[in-house]
């Protein structure tokens, strides 16, 4: 079942390592000219800034340039501006919920990782405060949920 999506948000913490990851695997899926995609962070300890370089080089390994990213944080308007949002953990999800006005903001809410296990809201790992084989592991989780994100709308 193809499902109507113009715009996808990744929302993670800090918009430095999940979430842009995530953004540069979706849009390299898609055809951004069609679907926007971005990320945003719910909170605002990196905005303005470049993706962790850990989420860089991973990224960079894979084909995926992240460095045109820049970290932002998540705002009530994010609503209206994208049709599926997507976050890593629970947190990010009460963040979000918190900030919504009605249920239809709340619907547009989920767990990507519910992409590859449906209804579990499993979450992605937050691999900022370990090595760099956490960075891989989070971008073959996210590798593999865009994908069938990807297949879905396309």
């Amino acid at each position: 079942m193809k499902e109507k999506v113009s715009s996808i948000l990744m929302v993670c913490l800090g918009n430095i390592c999940r979430s842009p990851l995530a953004e540069g695997l979706m849009a390299s899926k898609v055809d951004t000219s069609k679907i926007k995609v971005d990320s945003a962070g719910t909170a605002d300890y990196h905005v303005g800034a470049l993706p962790d370089k850990r989420s860089i080089k991973v990224a960079k390994e894979n084909g995926i340039d992240l460095t045109k990213l820049r970290g932002r944080q998540f705002q009530v308007a994010d609503f209206d501006r994208f049709d599926k949002i997507y976050v890593m953990d629970a947190s990010n999800y009460q963040n979000v919920i918190r900030l919504a006005r009605r249920e239809e903001d709340k619907n547009k809410v989920e767990f990507i990782l519910n992409e590859i296990t449906p209804n579990e809201n499993a979450e992605v790992p937050d691999p900022y405060y370990g090595g760099e084989s956490g960075f891989q592991h989070v971008y073959e989780l996210l590798d593999e949920a865009t994908s069938i994100i990807a297949n879905k709308i396309k």
